[in-house]
């Protein structure tokens, strides 16, 4: 898994940092992932996560679930886009609310954390 996490902000709200107890990663259940790889994700879920995509639109929204190949799903999501060809551009936004973004169109992945976990989160980089 390759994930680029350039972006930090240690002003994270925090209801954002808190996983939700219903969530499927944060439940334990019967399979027992205990990877170093599926709790670096688990203290992602939630968080703000910028991705930036082949055609140069971005989507922002909060973190929801990863699978094994790679596609991420947002919640929440709102969609930047240039309105024009032309440097400087004024971005267009609007609202998508759940949305899929499939591994083979992200260009970029940013998640909104403290200095700290930044860091530790440079380890999920191949």
């Amino acid at each position: 898994m390759h994930m680029e996490t350039a972006s930090a902000s240690a002003s994270t709200p925090q209801n954002a940092q808190d996983p939700h107890p219903d969530s499927p990663l944060v439940s334990e259940g019967s399979s027992g992932n205990s990877s170093p790889l599926v709790a670096q994700l688990r203290k992602m879920l939630f968080r703000r996560m910028l991705i930036g995509v082949n055609d140069g639109r971005f989507f922002l929204g909060l973190f929801h679930c990863i699978d094994k190949q790679g596609n991420i799903i947002l919640q929440d999501a709102v969609e930047y886009r240039s309105t024009r060809r032309s440097l400087p551009s004024p971005m267009e936004q609007r609202s998508l609310g759940l949305i899929l973004i499939p591994s083979s169109c992200r260009s970029s992945c940013h998640v909104d954390c403290s200095i700290e976990e930044h860091m530790s989160l440079l380890s999920l980089s191949k």
